[in-house]
Order: C-alpha cells, then structure tokens, then sequence
C-alpha cells in the first residue's frame, strides 16, 4: 500500500499548477482518452507476445491512467481513487453471491447468466422509474468500442430479452443470404452506399455465428491479422534470399510462396 499513496502522492505533484508537469496539470478526462485507448492495445499487444515484463510495464501504464482519472475527477469535487475502489469491492461483491453469500452456482454458465441478471437489476435501480420509461435497452451498450465489440454487446443485450437465433445453423442461412444481397449490391454501379450497408450487414452477422460459437470475435480477427503477417514476411524473407524484392515479384510467384507458408507456419 505504500507504493500504492505514493504514487497517489506523484499524480498530485505532476498536476500542481505551480510546480508540477506542465503537461500533466493541463490535461482534461477528455484529452487523455485517447491515449488511454493505446495502452490498453499495448497491454493486450504484450498479452500476445507472451511478454511478462511488458505486461507488467503496461499494467503499469494503464494504473496510472486510472490514477490520472481520479485524479482530475477528485479536483472537480466528483469522486477519489478511494471512491472508485470502495465501488469496485461492492460491485464484485454484489456480483459474485455464490462467493459471498448464501448463494450456490455448479457451473460457469450458471455464474454468467446470474451476473447478466445482476447487471440488469443494476440498470433498473441506478434509474427512476421516470427514466427507465425512457431508456431503451441498448442505450447504455458503450458505442465507443472497436464495431465489432459494439456488435457482440449489442447483440448480447437483445438476446438478454430472448431476440436471438436459437440455432447456429439459422445464421449459416443469413449469412448466405447477406452474401446473396452484397453480390447484387456490387453487381450495380454508383452503389457504394448500398455496398457499404450490405457489407457491414455481412461482417454483423459474422460477429453473431462467433458469439453463437463463444468465440471473441475481436480476438479471432486480431489472430488472422497476426496469422497473415507471418505468411506475408515469409513471402519478404524468401524474396530477399533470392534477391528479389516484393516489387519485383510476380503475382504468381508470391501466391506460390503464401501456399508454402501455409504449410510451414502454424
């Protein structure tokens, strides 16, 4: 705890007007989300690599952005670090009664579902009955996420009130149906607008067969993209030892080398 009010102590020193970091006092909540944003790529970047030290680092990183959070927050009068963990113990308290209550869960499944109720109940009273009037099911569904995470909330939430496809194979039949739409979409010219709805209609329902299959949609693309840039520095590194570089290359010869990357990279 000692490091921890130390550095409690550092946040306030860097945001003192007078003597602390010029930059650091003139931050806002605003200006900093963006970079908040990064580390948390970094972090799931050194989660990737298997990069313990890196972990740590960014773990760090992303400490002191909550610190930093708190810190301005607690400057405007609104709440404290202490504040935002005094909620935290209560939400996982409230959240986890089979640990600290009465309460029995024999499975995972059980667990998630009980905390999807919880969450829910959470939205109720948090709001008057006036407001709750008012609000709509997704409108609290952060939209700020990467689409396809927004998608997968979205979806979770409508399927919470049973709007959801009860079996897998009924998304393999949209799917095709989708495809169907954004192939007669393409085929017209000066659609790009159409192309564009279609398309993204494509990649919603995508995300839906991954959830139906419990597969992090978001995850599996950032695996693809890791997957396709070991196959391409293949096809670079087997050019460059035969002296040639990827402009020189033929279409061909580089489809070649990506079927034998195939085979040699897992």
């Amino acid at each position: 705890m000692k490091e921890l009010e130390k550095l409690l102590f550092i946040m306030k020193s860097l945001r003192d007007p007078k003597e602390g970091c010029p930059w650091d006092s003139e931050q806002t909540i605003d200006s900093i989300k963006g970079y908040t944003i990064e580390e948390a790529y970094e972090l799931v970047d050194a989660i990737e690599r298997d990069d313990i030290s890196g972990i740590k680092d960014e773990l760090g990183d992303l400490l002191f952005h909550i610190i930093f959070y708190s810190e301005m927050a607690d400057e405007q009068g609104h709440f404290n670090f202490e504040a935002i963990v005094k909620q935290l113990n209560e939400k996982l308290e409230r959240r986890h009664p089979h640990v600290f209550s009465d309460a029995k869960m024999e499975s995972s499944d059980q667990v998630k579902a009980l905390w999807e109720q919880i969450k829910q109940q959470e939205r109720s009273d948090a709001n008057s009955e006036e407001e709750q009037k008012e609000k709509k099911l997704l409108d609290d569904v952060a939209k700020h996420m990467p689409a396809i995470q927004t998608a997968s909330r979205l979806q979770k939430r409508a399927a919470s009130v049973g709007f959801d496809w009860t079996d897998s194979n009924d998304i393999f039949n949209k799917l095709e149906e989708e495809l169907e739409e954004l192939r007669e979409a393409i085929s017209k010219k000066d659609n790009i607008e159409h192309i564009t709805e279609e398309l993204g209609d494509l990649m919603f329902c995508c995300v839906n067969l991954a959830r139906h299959c419990e597969i992090d949609s978001e995850l599996a693309l950032r695996n693809t993209n890791t997957k396709f840039i070991k196959r391409f520095n293949f096809i670079e590194e087997t050019l460059a030892g035969m002296n040639k570089s990827l402009q020189e290359a033929t279409l061909e010869e580089m489809d070649n080398l990506w079927d034998e990357a195939k085979t040699k990279l897992t």
